[in-house]
């Protein structure tokens, strides 16, 4: 049978064959779908592979009486090809020390299963670090400050993941990287000035300190840097300066 159409098309429905319909009102065509939230999981089921590759960091902290071994053990996806990416899977922290045995278990087993879950892990580095011990920090080898053992622990995995290559440091320019030479050759020349005028007591002094500087650490009387949390700030000209990461209060 024939049915003539002689006015305008509003909207239309499909009849399904158990007698419902689905008809789409004219009003709704208009009316935008909010956006959800975009849900993304793993297409394929990753299991453990009987051997994997990952290292062992030691940390010795003044807080514990025996050190404490931070084994990260990695998966690698996609092997071979140009999309291989290496990962972490899971977590193991091994002492001497007891005391904490509690909390150091479930801390690894709850990062572990993090890890496993997939997605952006790196949120972890900086949980961790921001975790504050009531009885005060510590300062490790090279004057970087550490308020917590659990945020050393959290330092160790942001270590690993840079050097798998999740995290990565973010570019110093050339310019900034020549003031900060800068900055240290002349708090060094006016250390060296210093030392000359005031005798030999004073040199053997800065002469020490100079051969501590070229170790790799920073003047005996550098302060915290609030940037970097590096014993590394000098006052210089007036402004206290940075000999690690270049950051001044004026500028």
């Amino acid at each position: 049978m024939t049915i003539k159409i002689d006015k305008k098309i509003k909207g239309y429905g499909v009849v399904r064959p158990e007698g419902k319909s689905a008809a789409l009102a004219p009003a709704a065509a208009n009316v935008p779908v909010p956006a959800g939230a975009e849900v993304i999981q793993m297409h394929e089921k990753v299991e453990r592979p009987d051997v994997l590759i990952g290292s062992t960091y030691k940390i010795k902290s003044p807080l514990f009486e025996h050190a404490l071994y931070v084994t990260l053990n990695d998966i690698v996806l996609n092997a071979g090809t140009v999309h291989e990416l290496r990962r972490p899977f899971e977590i193991f922290v091994n002492s001497k020390n007891m005391d904490h045995f509690q909390w150091i278990v479930a801390l690894t087993r709850i990062m572990s299963a993090v890890f496993r879950k997939g997605g952006d892990v790196t949120f972890l580095v900086e949980e961790l670090k921001a975790v504050f011990d009531p009885r005060g920090g510590y300062f490790k080898p090279g004057g970087v400050y550490m308020p917590s053992i659990v945020a050393e622990l959290g330092a160790v995995i942001e270590q690993h993941m840079k050097m798998i290559g999740l995290i990565r440091d973010p570019d110093i320019s050339e310019a900034q990287r020549a003031l900060i030479s800068e900055k240290r050759a002349a708090y060094e020349a006016g250390a060296k000035k210093n030392a000359e005028i005031s005798g030999d007591l004073a040199g053997a002094g800065a002469g020490a300190a100079r051969k501590s500087e070229s170790a790799g650490s920073f003047p005996p009387g550098a302060t915290m840097c609030g940037k970097c949390n590096t014993s590394a700030v000098v006052l210089m000209d007036g402004c206290a300066t940075c000999l690690n990461c270049g950051y001044s209060k004026c500028g």
